[in-house]
Formats: structure tokens, sequence, C-alpha cells
């Protein structure tokens, strides 16, 4: 290339010319060529799908599809432009006059709505049909749409709508329903690693395989952030050696801040081990290197859904290396469903709290010290076959307070306690049932005889009694006898007996071990 020429970004430089170049869209070709090659054109069409798939590339070659005329100027419609007649090469350098491109970022009113319905009810120029290319629709105005709708649904016979967008929940149903829809996929990761391949080759730089793989997974489906990627690749390795320094594996991970997947394992490995201090010096290690917490965080989620998906029986997925699927294949033949199932929801709350946290690295490393903690417990299936056993059920510890009150402490009362309950449902919605219940402790209960400890209760209780219940009773308030407390009293006690037994329980213990900050609300009995 020439100090005049200016350079062209790869993105711009390899986006397709021809349908056979489009990358993992061969449903929407074949659909496409069917309708042309069988003369059932739509007069609009909708493409959506995520940035960088080709939506307005597609959209061009379409243009180019439906006005070329061939080398010798004879031809029609076709799903194979020829790509050297004048409506071809004017289409691809976008100046031909009847297609024309409109960003709907920047015409969202409805004047410029207008503006095209009028247009469009003159005959094309020297085009076989004109075409209006609207990229990002869904950002018109609710009235742009609204002066849309009928020249979209009955256009002049040689206008064709093209539409683009990234967000098909924005635009109208009254919109859809007048075009032909055809959904954009994801790029595959394999297949972009391909095509990055052959740009490189033609660009004559060197590239690792791995350094393509690695680029295509940061792509997320899109040719033009992994275009994009690969030229800044590029020039990364040019920087220290030239051009011949090529683009390397290693470069790229520090290009983007990704971390060496077999580091990944080898930390992913020292979890599982319960090894914490070599765990956090790999996190220390990988962090001077600089590699962002939150991205290793994410490349451990990664390994959990391998080894998930290689338990499942899934495909395997062609980027990873050999060694990474044996690695993958041996976890998943050791580990259960309920511990990768736990391993991910762990790991996701460790990225949300380095992504949200001021303190980044301390923040990982308490994330991965839970983890190393939370894998010591047994799945919940292994808690309930370990107790049914009568095995245990937590890590051997150090032996813990006790919480519950032994056989030993429990108090032993010297009369029928259960007496006094009679007498309250005697008393029935009586006030004194309340102040029996709440403030009485039992001394000696002997009908008529009913002998008191309390300060509470009224002096004439005996009246009372009497008038509650139609029974007369002798009232003693005796402060110096042995005494009975009071019936909320021993409530309180069996609830509190009932707690310390729950969590006394050993999963109960294993569970509030491994997660401090819970708490147990409430003991219900079945």
């Amino acid at each position: 290339m020439s100090e005049s020429t200016p350079y062209r970004v790869l993105a711009r430089k390899y986006r397709p010319q021809r349908f056979s170049e489009l990358i993992g869209q061969d449903a929407m070709v074949q659909t496409l060529g069917n309708a042309i090659r069988r003369g059932r054109l739509a007069h609009a069409f909708l493409l959506t799908g995520v940035r960088g798939v080709g939506k307005t590339s597609t959209a061009r070659l379409i243009a180019k599809a439906l006005n070329c005329i061939g080398p010798d100027g004879q031809g029609g419609p076709t799903i194979d432009p020829c790509g050297v007649c004048e409506p071809c090469v004017a289409i691809a350098e976008g100046r031909h006059i009847d297609v024309i491109e409109m960003d709907a970022a920047s015409h969202t009113g409805v004047d410029d709505m207008r503006e095209i319905i009028e247009a469009s009810r003159l005959a094309a120029f020297s085009a076989r049909y004109k075409i209006y290319i609207i990229d990002e629709v869904h950002m018109l105005s609710k009235n742009a749409f609204n002066a849309l709708l009928k020249t979209l649904e009955e256009p002049p016979a040689h206008v064709k709508f093209l539409l683009a967008t990234t967000e098909l929940a924005k635009v109208p149903v009254t919109v859809l329903s007048r075009c032909q829809r055809f959904d954009l996929r994801r790029i595959p990761a394999d297949l972009l690693a391909e095509h990055f391949a052959h740009v490189v080759a033609a660009e004559g730089v060197a590239a690792e395989a791995e350094a393509l793989a690695l680029i295509a997974r940061a792509a997320e489906g899109s040719a033009r952030d992994g275009l994009s990627i690969l030229d800044q690749a590029i020039a990364h390795g040019a920087m220290d050696g030239g051009a011949a320094e090529g683009v390397t594996a290693p470069a790229v991970r520090e290009m983007l801040g990704l971390s060496d997947r077999g580091a990944v394992r080898r930390l992913f490995a020292l979890l599982l081990e319960g090894d914490a201090v070599a765990a956090l010096a790999r996190l220390r290690e990988q962090y001077d290197l600089g590699v962002e917490p939150a991205a290793l965080f994410r490349g451990l989620l990664e390994v959990v859904h391998g080894v998930t998906r290689a338990k499942s029986g899934g495909a395997d997925d062609p980027a990873q290396s050999v060694e990474e699927r044996e690695a993958l294949a041996d976890w998943a033949s050791r580990m259960g469903h309920a511990t990768l199932h736990r391993l991910w929801q762990l790991l996701l709350k460790g990225l949300e709290e380095v992504q949200s946290s001021p303190l980044v690295i301390e923040a990982a490393e308490m994330a991965l010290l839970r983890l190393i903690h939370a894998a010591d417990m047994p799945d919940p299936g292994e808690l309930l076959r370990r107790l049914a056993a009568g095995q245990p059920v937590a890590p051997a510890a150090a032996p813990a307070t006790p919480v519950a009150p032994t056989p030993a402490e429990t108090p032993s009362y010297p009369v029928d306690f259960r007496a006094l309950h009679d007498l309250l449902e005697a008393c029935g919605q009586h006030r004194l049932a309340l102040l029996l219940h709440d403030k009485t402790e039992l001394v000696r209960y002997a009908p008529p005889v009913l002998s008191l400890r309390s300060t509470a209760l009224p002096a004439d209780l005996a009246k009372t009694l009497r008038e509650a219940t139609g029974l007369a009773w002798e009232v003693r308030f005796d402060e110096g006898g042995e005494a009975v407390p009071s019936l909320l009293r021993q409530e309180e006690a069996l609830k509190s007996e009932d707690r310390a037994r729950v969590l006394a329980e050993p999963v109960v213990a294993a569970a509030l071990e491994e997660f401090p900050d819970a708490e147990l609300s409430e003991v219900r009995s079945g």
C-alpha cells in the first residue's frame, strides 16, 4: 500500500460483496435465493440481528441482486450478482442514485418519512428498482412509523424497502406485519476464526490459531467487532517487532485483558482441592499480570459451563484445545450436577461483587474463599443420604458451644401445670384468662383451693373467678413456696428448645457455618 493510499480498516475492506461471502447465514441466503428465482419478491424486507452480523451488508447485497443486469446488460434479478455491471459497481461503492441509504438514528422525524414517501412515487432513474435502506429503523418516532405504514403496505411496483434493526422489540407490530423478516444469526466462533484466518492470509500477516480463536470468542458473534479486534491485534503485534511479529495468543490476551485458559483451569483445580493459600496466590499472580478479576471469574464460569456440558453429553466446543476437553471430561466424571450448579451460583455472585466493589481484588479473594469453603459441603441429596444412614454430614470441626439446654437442665415442676390450662378454658373470653396466662405462677392447684404467686392479679380474685367459672374458689397468695413459671414463660421456653434443637441439626449447622449472615427466622412444627 502506497503512502498516498488511505488505510481501510479490515471491517470495511472485507465487507461481503457476494452472498457466498456472508458467514453463518445460509438459511437466509437460501430463502432469498428461492424467492428471487420464483419471482416472489416482497416489497419490504426487515433484517434483524445483533451488531456486526451483516445487516447493512446484506441489504446492499439484496439491492445488487435485485438491480444486477449482468456483464452483458441483459440479466435479471439473481442471487449471484455479477459484481461488474454498472449497477453492481455503483451500489458497492455507495453512489447509486436509486439506492438510498438512511440512518434512522439521525432522521427520526415524520418530515424525513414524508420526503421518502414523496420521492418513492417517482420512477427509478436507471435501476430496475428504487431501493430504500433504512438502518436502525427502531429509532424512528411513532409519527414517522405511522407515516410510513401505508407506503410499506402498498408501495409503487418499482420500490423496495430494506429495513435493518438491532432491537426488534421496538419496531411496531404494524410494521412487522408488512415486511418479510430475516433473522441474521450470531456467527459461531469457529466460523469467525476460520474467516479471520483467511483475512490474515490475505493481509500477509502471521497469526496463531489460538490467537484467532481468542479474538473470535471476544467478538461474541459479530464479524465487524472481530475484524476490529483483529485490526488492533495486528497493530499490537507490530509495535515491538514489526509486521513479522504477527498475532500471538499471549499478545491478544494481554491486549484484551484475558487470562490464559490454562491458568484458569489450574485455579479451578485449586478451588476444588480446597487449597486456599495456593488459590489466592494464583489469583494475585494473574492480577499482577494485568488480568482483571472480573475476567478471571468469567473464565471460571466458562469452565463450570464446559464441565456441565461435558457431563450432559453436549457437543464439543471447536474452539477448545485437546487438553481443555480432557480436563473438562475428567471433572465431569467426578462431579455431580448439584455441585456444578452450586459452583455456578457462587461464581455468579462473586462476579457481581467484584464488578460492584470498590475493592476489586479484595472482593475477588473473599469470593474465592467462600467458594472453597462451600466446596466442602455435600449437596442436599448427599446430606439426606448421610442422615438416613446415620452418618456425619458436616466436615470435622472443633466442638461448638452448645446452643440447646441438656435434659438435666430442664426444670421439674412439683404440680400438674396442665391444671391451669383447664382453668383458663373455664374462664373463656374473660379478661382474667389473659392475666392467668401471662402473669400467674402456680404454687398449688387443688380445687377449690388455688395457691398462686403473682402481684399482677386483683385482690378479689376469688370473686372474679366465681363470676367467670360459676365455682366457689379459695385463692391463696404464697410468695415463699416453689412455683411453676407462668404459661407464657413456659411457651417461650418450649420455643427456645425447638429453635435450639433445629439449630443443632447437622444440616442446619453446616449451612449456617457456610453462610454466617443467614438467620433462622422461624420454627414451625409439622
